[in-house]
């Protein structure tokens, strides 16, 4: 009888943890449509290192940008460490359209070896 009422507990916990978890990442996700314009945008140098050693890819950066349209913070999500820097350092010179709120969005750069 007690082994039937620890499983039963362990079952209600993980069944919570588990559909709390997925509603929590049905709201954070988000679409095209709901992305911000970019206004200006700098494109990356692609580094000196990386293209001798042939180095491809995609980069994927987190951005935080502010109400007014400026990059706030940037988080690497994704990508070759020696393509990572620069495309942070482009992203911080980035404008986007105004907006009611602070927004985060992820931006993706791509390099292609000569």
């Amino acid at each position: 009888m007690r082994t039937s009422l620890w499983k039963k507990w362990v079952v209600a916990a993980t069944a919570a943890l588990v559909f709390s978890g997925a509603s929590g990442f049905a709201q954070t996700g988000t679409t095209d449509e709901s992305k911000r314009k970019v206004k200006s945008k700098t494109a990356p140098a692609y580094p000196e290192l990386a293209k001798r050693m042939n180095v491809s890819g995609k980069v994927k950066i987190e951005v935080v940008i502010t109400p007014d349209g400026h990059v706030k913070s940037t988080r690497v999500v994704g990508g070759h460490p020696l393509l990572v820097q620069a495309c942070q350092d482009a992203v911080k010179e980035w404008k986007f359209v105004p907006a009611p709120e602070e927004t985060t969005q992820v931006v993706e750069f791509e390099f292609h070896a000569n």
